[in-house]
């Protein structure tokens, strides 16, 4: 199968059969082979029951239904764990993603041999509130990712069929799915300028709110993958630099009484010094530290995945 297309939705009864219908049409004129995988997060209008509807009358159609609303990232990990096109391409189910931007995609991965492509809403019908939040967030994904994208967010993607088995898109990663392609070892990632339309049906189920977690969870993400394996690199090393900064200025402090008292200076004590109990404070937190990346580095070598690779190829050699 040529295509795997994923739709993750929660109320978009009124998109769905106009969506469904422009998928087919630019799947027939370019004659590939595909399937539409709808994955309705919890909806509770009518949205799974025309997807009932219309898989009993099109072979192209599937669905999958949360019991209740899990988020994007749940319906994307669930589809991309149902398709099975040589190509995935996900988009948004309210209209504003163009079916018609597929065949683009689909060579980009195909014949110019990207492992992932993402959309760019160069020119978009969100109100300035939306874009200015956006623009920053996406220079801030940019240059702490590495990867020289202009719109992370972005519904629309395409993916070759062994990245999205290689990831597992959880919490609200799904704006972080390109740093996570990188991570496995796919790091062809391009870009293409899609067409952002505006929205034709009901309200977007997103508010100024994702700017925020999605800092936050640019940050896990980023620590996950630099230290997940290795917390006592980064536990370890601040915990002996604060130890070792408490101790050298407890010593200063001693030494420097020492002094005094040789030299018959009338000096107060060591801990009257409210440098002391910054120095102490100091040693303590990175005692702490440094024990925290211990637990860490135990709980991470006990792990049953601690040593799960992924293997590009592999052959056998013949003697």
């Amino acid at each position: 199968m040529d295509i795997s297309v994923v739709v993750p939705l929660y109320n978009e009864v009124e998109s769905l059969p106009e969506l469904n219908t422009w998928i087919d049409r630019v799947m027939q004129a370019n004659s590939f082979s595909y399937e539409i995988w709808f994955i309705d997060d919890g909806s509770k209008d009518g949205s799974w029951r025309w997807i009932e509807e219309q898989s009993n009358v099109s072979s192209t159609v599937n669905g999958v239904r949360f019991r209740r609303n899990y988020g994007k990232s749940a319906a994307l990990h669930t589809g991309f764990e149902e398709a099975s096109g040589e190509v995935v391409i996900t988009m948004d189910a309210d209209l504003q993603d163009s079916p018609d931007e597929i065949p683009g995609l689909y060579r980009m991965i195909k014949e110019e041999g990207f492992d992932m492509v993402s959309g760019w809403k160069k020119k978009r019908f969100d109100p300035l509130s939306k874009r200015l939040p956006s623009k920053l967030y996406n220079a801030a994904a940019s240059k702490v990712t590495g990867i020289k994208l202009h719109d992370f967010n972005c519904g629309l993607k395409a993916y070759r069929n062994e990245v999205v088995k290689s990831i597992e898109v959880y919490g609200e990663m799904h704006r972080y799915i390109p740093y996570m392609a990188k991570q496995a070892g796919f790091s062809k990632i391009g870009e293409m300028v899609v067409q952002h339309q505006a929205r034709k049906y009901g309200s977007t189920k997103f508010g100024l709110s994702r700017f925020i977690f999605g800092y936050l969870d640019l940050m896990s993400i980023s620590f996950i993958s630099r230290f997940g394996k290795r917390p006592m690199h980064l536990f370890g090393t601040l915990g002996s630099l604060m130890f070792m900064i408490g101790f050298l200025s407890i010593a200063w402090l001693g030494g420097y009484k020492i002094y005094q008292q040789l030299h018959g200076i009338l000096v107060e004590r060591v801990t009257q010094s409210p440098y002391f109990y910054l120095a102490l404070t100091s040693m303590i937190l990175g005692t702490q530290l440094f024990l925290s990346g211990f637990l860490g580095e135990l709980i991470s070598r006990s792990a049953a995945e601690r040593n799960l690779y992924l293997v590009d190829k592999k052959t056998k050699v013949k003697g």
